[in-house]
């Protein structure tokens, strides 16, 4: 079996935390948003269409979303633990495959495979590890754990930046395939068995909201899941086509990473101060400020500054929604988190085909922006439903 030498330098909280963390870099930063800055080196170097790279994101996402259904239908914990260990090995099986072909085909099965892994970090991880907290007697807030997002993007936007003009986009992928299993080993080791929540524990926690408030909350989660699609799949080609960014592409997606890794800290402050909703709320604003700048400006200083916006606050509604919904439900998360994901997931499927139709058809992804911007001003709009409600 796998081992960590001196891990017993680290709390088991510490432990826990980290194990988290190094999941969502392995199956979210690397498996998933690697392929971010990688869709322009495959265009330009592999054959891929633009037409063809949105399908390709398509396809991670159909698989995303029935992880999420599956974890949605599990109700055994030990069963999700052992189905989390195996998603580990998939993100970095597939990643290292993504180097092996150039066949449009085998991507496509490659990306829809990895995209169950996904939900290993964002949805099985994020359970267990609110389980623990719960369990522990700690407090039930995953601001830390989805630290591993900003992490992630961190990672795969400095190993493909630091590789470009130096290897091929197949070895690429391979190196991405070998920093993965680092990430592997604390993952495996350090995140333990679950345990059932006591009537204790569940006790203490708020009664579930009413249908209403969560019919709200799961159609402004599908726009957020579209406007965080098109700008996490396409924002490297987006920003790369402008004349201002000319050197700087490569480094846009590290911003975004940049922006994302203290973001929850950030967001967890502000949903403490004003409320989990009201936090949201100004989330989406921002976020629809950072959709709206490529479109009226090609300003270098302006681009930088709607990566870092988009960075700072995509994590942060996802923390603040899941963990939210994490805590009306603590004695299965993961369930009540996978529910609400799958209209995320609707989101994250139909806007890349979208958005890769509309790119082959007028060679940009600025239309895309647009539509992004539209939909999460209903959201918007959803959010202050909610609050009434």
């Amino acid at each position: 079996m796998l081992s960590v030498s001196r891990s017993s330098l680290l709390s088991p909280k510490a432990r826990v935390i980290w194990a988290g963390i190094c999941t969502l870099i392995l199956t979210v930063g690397i498996a998933r948003f690697a392929y971010t800055p990688m869709l322009p080196v495959m265009v330009d170097n592999a054959g891929l269409s633009q037409l063809g790279g949105g399908w390709l994101a398509t396809f991670n996402y159909i698989g995303y979303l029935l992880g999420a259904l599956l974890a949605a239908t599990l109700t055994s914990l030990n069963t999700k633990h052992h189905l989390y260990r195996g998603y580990l090995w998939i993100a970095l099986l597939t990643t290292f495959a993504m180097g092996l072909t150039d066949n449009l085909y085998v991507w496509s099965v490659l990306r829809f495979v990895s995209g169950f892994s996904s939900t290993a970090g964002l949805l099985l991880a994020s359970g267990l590890v609110m389980n623990w907290l719960i369990v522990n007697g700690h407090k039930p807030l995953l601001g830390v754990h989805f630290m591993g997002m900003g992490l992630g993007i961190i990672a795969s936007g400095v190993i493909t930046s630091l590789m470009l003009d130096r290897l091929s986009w197949d070895h690429q992928w391979w190196v991405l395939g070998v920093v993965g299993l680092v990430f592997l080993i604390p993952a495996w080791c350090w995140m333990p068995a679950p345990i059932k929540v006591s009537s204790t524990h569940q006790s203490s926690t708020p009664a579930p909201p009413a249908a209403r408030f969560m019919r709200y909350l799961t159609l402004s989660y599908f726009c957020a899941g579209v406007g965080y699609v098109i700008s996490a799949t396409f924002i490297v080609a987006i920003l790369e086509a402008s004349p201002a960014l000319d050197g700087f592409d490569g480094w846009v997606w590290i911003i975004v990473g940049i922006a994302a890794l203290p973001s929850t800290f950030v967001w967890d402050r502000i949903a403490t101060r004003y409320g989990d909703i009201n936090a949201l709320m100004m989330a989406y604003v921002i976020q629809i400020i950072s959709f709206m700048i490529p479109l009226i400006t090609d300003h270098l200083v302006l681009h930088l500054i709607s990566a870092a916006l988009f960075g700072g606050t995509f994590v942060g509604i996802v923390s603040l929604t899941l963990s939210m919904v994490g805590r009306y439900f603590p004695a299965n998360p993961a369930k009540a988190m996978a529910r609400l994901t799958i209209s995320y997931g609707v989101g994250q499927i139909i806007a890349p085909m979208v958005a890769g139709f509309i790119a082959d058809k007028t060679g940009t992804y600025l239309a895309s922006l647009i539509m992004a911007s539209v939909l999460m001003i209903i959201g918007l709009v959803l959010l202050a439903m909610m609050k009434r409600a």
